[in-house]
């Protein structure tokens, strides 16, 4: 009997197989490398967190505007009104603060907006025009 044809498959499927192991270590090896740059980079931010609640009582408390209402739509609207050099409506707005021009938003910044000509904040000139109270 001639066994040398099976041998030879073996040999093929042993070279298969040994091409296989070696790509998988490769494959494993960066995994590795992977996970000690995650693990390096978690490390850093835990150490930032605690660097900056350690610090946080430390700092002043901020002196904004008791009569802002409490929403973070709000110090954004007066900084684009800061940065505008004439009337904003509603639609500007939404688009300086990267909103969906969608009709919601526009009507969500239209209430925030009249809400800050009632706290004396912003002055309505026109129907829908805002600028920042002089």
């Amino acid at each position: 009997m001639n066994i040398e044809p099976l041998l030879e498959a073996l040999d093929i499927q042993e070279d298969a197989a040994r091409a296989l192991a070696e790509d998988l270590r490769t494959q494993i090896a960066e995994l590795h490398g992977r996970l000690r740059e995650a693990e390096t980079h978690l490390e850093r931010l835990a150490i930032t967190r605690k660097t900056v609640t350690g610090l946080a009582d430390r700092l002043p408390a901020q002196t904004s505007s008791p009569d802002l209402p409490e929403h973070p739509d709000y110090p954004r609207i007066l900084a684009v009104f800061h940065e505008a050099t004439g009337l904003l409506r509603a639609r500007d707005v939404c688009e300086a603060l990267d909103h969906e021009l969608l009709p919601k938003n526009i009507e969500g910044i239209r209430a925030k907006l009249e809400r800050l000509v009632k706290l004396d904040v912003l002055t309505e000139v026109d129907a829908g025009s805002f600028t920042r109270k002089q």
